[in-house]
């Protein structure tokens, strides 16, 4: 014989009703079967809203019990032929009881635990009523029983304590002679000895099948509901959530105990005193494995963290003073009072200098335990001994849970550094010493973020998502995108990274999806977004709370780049070929590395020199090994660079400028790159990389343009006075020629002094030939006194760009 418990969305429509009946004929062709039923889906809290508003005088309650009465009704015309009046006059003589009842509810002014039992009883008496007649007319060798003659408990209205020995008599009995082939029984609902409607808790349908297989000792109890089994944690919150296999029955509550809702924490204690499994399956999917509950659950254990569950909506409380400490029969007096008071304590911590006591208990609680509390201590807390209670609102608490954690170290620093990178700050700890159960609390909202982040660190084969924000979707922007699009699959397989683009923002335009744009069809999706603000673009990112965010900054601008902070302070890592806020003044450049490190945020800006070139990252290795840069020479502008390359006596200098503009070389303005502003800042952050502490003013800038060029006030102005100075051009084109000389604009550090400027380059060196829109760096060292290292390659360009800020991000990913 097996028992079968159905739960409240298992019964919660007549589609899934059919679908029950067909589960039980399909098993009771084989054997007996036992099931447990639960109240319709949602009558239950219908149920309790009706009383209250009766309550209350609120005649509202008449329209939640017309909702009830037309809801199941419904079904019963649904499930069962016209023809068969009995039914549905039986129904309506219930249904007309609950009515009287809420009608004195409302004449008296009161609902009482006694009363909300009697109230309550009615959802689980109709549901199974109703499978019950819907199993009959299909020929079915079926019996309802009411579980009210059967289970027996103390008078402990609304969470009675069930007496086992008359209740396993009861249940002995009745079964014994019992010859139907389904027998039906109502969950949640029992009867005091004393005569007195009782019920066993919210949940207690669960409890109900759990007794009677305890007691007749089948084979199985199966629970059946809306979900294939126990998952690695909340599917609704975590999407990469799995079903467990096989659990513990010590996991299993922990895990329930913590909030996983698909088992009521105290169904195991029954079953498992005879080591009887219970199955977790999904009412939709019946095919479906489901979780297997017992003590044989090593089969298919992979991991040695077995779940994570949470609660929400708790607040933690302190009670501190100076006068507990070696003082004993203060922990004695605190929970007394919260017992007396019926508060459920989720979750206890006390420093070891007894200074203080911490717990966790449901937010709707708190002013009770307050009141409570201060009045138990009041002359300690009138002679300073304690303080009053202190209360922190809006938290949760995160478990992770698995037998076999004792017995793998570091599982705990795996867990708070995880937390930790994310910025998740915690308020409590709490672990026995069986280390079956690590509890975590923390801010409500980190919730989602939290159970994501310890889901990848313990259940993803070390798989990491990365959360990625784009500002600036021009030339350099649409190629990111379409290089992440491109590799999306490669870096998944590879490196065991998850890239998604959550958020895509131009200076018009911005748009967002916390489950990932769409890189086929962003740049339509963009021009019908929102309203783009900065501002606005960083709220959404810091709402959206999610682990490992990316901000990546693709512009120009300076307004983006004093955002950097808001991003660092909120542990949001930023990637940037923006170069201005690493070549402003050395004190923002100073707080932007203090704030990567405080917050565990990474600030890379590889891009902001050679743009794919590693220049950044090469020079971070050498001083990280203890090597010390004496000098850099360096060609830093590939569109310089481009420009002189390609011009000479036979071209005009504005005309090379202008493609070299049109190439996407040099900046929407050229007169930054061309003014040796662009390769100052480029130098700068190189010197500053090196250790040395330089601003922008600090660098002597030996401008080739003349004093026109130079006050231009529009781009158009500037190209104009290019015309007009042509001659000033041919003349330094000249001069190099006449020396056999390349012209090359280069930049210098040496001895903490760094210059840039136009330079003649001799044949034989290093500059001579370096081609097209290539930059070349040398480093001198301590280790490279006399042969530099040398780094050579394109400098410019969308596609090498792109490319240097995807592996910035790639670089987040795998450290």
């Amino acid at each position: 014989m097996n028992v079968l418990k159905f739960g409240g969305t298992s019964v919660g429509s007549v589609e899934n009703i059919k679908q029950v009946i067909g589960i039980l004929e399909n098993y009771s062709k084989t054997e007996p079967l036992i099931c447990v039923v639960s109240a319709v889906g949602g009558i239950t809290n219908k149920l309790l809203k009706a009383g209250e508003l009766a309550q209350n005088k609120n005649e509202s309650y008449l329209s939640e019990f017309k909702d009830i009465k037309s809801i199941h009704l419904n079904i019963l015309s649904e499930l069962i032929s016209s023809q068969d009046t009995t039914s549905k006059e039986y129904l309506e003589t219930k249904l007309q009881a609950l009515k009287s009842l809420l009608d004195g509810i409302y004449l008296i002014n009161e609902l009482s635990p006694k009363t909300t039992d009697k109230l309550l009883s009615f959802g689980e008496l109709l549901s199974s009523y109703i499978i019950t007649e819907a199993l009959k007319e299909r020929g079915n060798s079926v019996m309802r029983k009411n579980s009210q003659e059967l289970i027996v408990t103390d008078s402990n209205f609304t969470k009675a304590e069930v007496n086992f020995n008359l209740t396993n008599t009861n249940i002995l009995s009745y079964f014994a002679d019992a010859k139907q082939s389904i027998t039906i029984l109502p969950g949640f609902i029992s009867k005091s000895e004393g005569g007195e409607q009782t019920t066993l808790g919210r949940g207690g349908s669960d409890f109900t099948a759990a007794i009677i297989a305890a007691a007749l000792r089948v084979n199985r109890l199966e629970i059946w509901t809306d979900v294939s089994g126990m998952y690695t944690a909340n599917p609704k919150l975590v999407k990469q959530a799995y079903p467990i296999k096989n659990l513990s029955y010590q996991e299993a509550m922990e895990l329930s105990h913590f909030g996983a809702k698909v088992l009521y924490p105290p169904t195991v204690q029954p079953v498992l005193d005879y080591n009887i499994p219970i199955h977790i399956k999904n009412t939709m999917v019946p095919e479906a494995s489901g979780t297997i509950i017992s003590n044989d659950y090593t089969n298919g254990k992979t991991t040695v963290a077995r779940g994570i569950s949470h609660i929400d909506n708790m607040s933690l409380l302190t009670l501190q003073g100076n006068g507990m400490v070696g003082i004993p029969g203060f922990s004695k007096r605190l929970f007394e009072t919260l017992a007396q008071e019926k508060i459920n304590v989720i979750l206890i911590t006390q420093a070891s200098s007894e200074h203080s006591i911490c717990f966790g208990i449901a937010n709707v609680d708190t002013i009770k335990a307050e009141k409570a509390i201060n009045a138990t201590f009041e002359n300690e807390i009138s002679l300073h001994k304690i303080d009053p209670i202190i209360i922190e609102h809006d938290l949760a608490v995160i478990a992770l849970v698995g037998d076999n954690m004792k017995n793998h170290q570091g599982i705990s620093g795996r867990l708070f550094s995880a937390l930790g990178k994310n910025n998740i700050n915690i308020r409590a700890i709490a672990q026995g010493a069986s280390e079956k159960n690590i509890s975590t609390v923390i801010a409500q909202k980190d919730v989602k973020k939290a159970l994501n982040t310890i889901h990848e660190r313990f259940f993803e084969e070390q798989n990491k998502q990365l959360n990625v924000f784009i500002t600036g979707v021009g030339n350099v922007g649409e190629r990111l995108i379409e290089q992440i699009k491109q590799q999306k699959k490669y870096l998944k397989e590879h490196l065991k990274i998850n890239l998604r683009v959550i958020g895509l923002s131009n200076s018009r335009k911005m748009i967002f999806d916390d489950s990932g744009l769409s890189l086929k069809t962003w740049n339509v999706d963009l021009d019908n977004g929102e309203s783009a603000s900065l501002e606005a673009f960083f709220e959404h990112v810091k709402t959206f709370n999610l682990r490992n965010s990316i901000f990546v900054d693709v512009t120009a601008n300076e307004s983006v780049a004093k955002m950097y902070t808001n991003y660092l302070k909120e542990s949001i890592a930023v990637v940037a070929c923006n170069k201005i806020a690493c070549s402003s003044d050395m004190e923002n450049y100073n707080n932007l590395k203090l704030l990567s490190r405080k917050y565990n945020a990474p600030f890379l800006f590889e891009t902001n020199v050679g743009a794919g070139l590693p220049i950044i990252d090469t020079l971070n290795n050498l001083i990280a090994s203890g090597d010390e840069v004496t000098s850099i020479q360096a060609v830093l502008s590939g569109s310089l660079n481009f420009v002189f390359n390609n011009f000479n006596d036979k071209t005009k200098f504005h005309d090379v400028v202008k493609q070299a503009q049109l190439e996407g070389y040099t900046e929407p303005d050229p007169r930054i790159d061309l003014s040796g502003v662009d390769v100052a800042r480029k130098i700068l952050i190189l010197a500053r990389e090196s250790g040395t502490d330089m601003n922008l003013d600090d660098i002597e800038n030996k401008s080739f343009l003349t004093k026109a060029n130079l006050e231009s006030d529009s781009v158009d102005k500037f190209y104009q006075t290019l015309i007009d100075d042509e001659a000033h051009f041919q003349k330094l084109y000249a001069s190099a020629q006449s020396k056999d000389c390349q012209l090359k604009y280069v930049a210098e550090f040496n001895n903490g002094k760094a210059q840039v400027g136009l330079k003649e380059i001799p044949q034989g060196h290093p500059f001579y030939n370096l081609e097209g829109k290539d930059n070349i760096v040398m480093f001198y060292t301590q280790r490279y006194p006399e042969q530099p290292m040398i780094i050579k390659g394109a400098g410019a360009g969308a596609d090498v760009t792109a490319s240097g800020l995807f592996a910035d991000i790639i670089r987040i990913g795998t450290n």
